[in-house]
């Protein structure tokens, strides 16, 4: 949960600049699967589109205000953007600007949090600061 709220705080900060959009794809570690003790959730594998849509309604909890798109369930996004389990990206007018690590030891929010730093400083300019 703590990425999830690293996260959050990006969302809420940048929001007024950058669309930001979750797109949950297959679960990473389904109860009834490849289980963690970590994990914060309970989600079966999905089996139907129907119980993807139920586990992203549990999800999206984590990340209100932040838009959120299923995959579909042959996984297409996933396999196209190489997500599985978790990875970021910045596309900008169809093209990938920013692409992160693969999780979970890639997802590094502050790689992001960087990357989202300079696209501001040359939105707005750099601002001036104390000396």
């Amino acid at each position: 949960m703590a990425r999830m709220s690293a996260f959050q705080r990006l969302v809420t900060k940048y929001q007024r600049d950058v669309d930001f959009l979750i797109i949950y794809i297959e679960e990473a570690h389904p109860s009834d699967g490849w289980i963690t003790t970590d994990s914060p959730y309970i989600i079966p594998q999905h089996r139907s589109l129907e119980d993807r849509v139920s586990a992203a309604r549990v999800l999206q909890q984590g990340a209100p205000g932040c838009a959120l798109v299923l995959d579909t369930m042959a996984n297409s996004s996933s396999s196209a953007y190489g997500a599985y389990f978790e990875r970021l990206y910045v596309i900008q007018s169809g093209t990938i600007m920013y692409q992160g690590g693969r999780g979970p030891d890639g997802y590094q929010v502050s790689e992001l949090r960087t990357w989202l730093e300079r696209y501001d400083e040359q939105l707005h300019g750099a601002r001036p600061r104390r000396v």
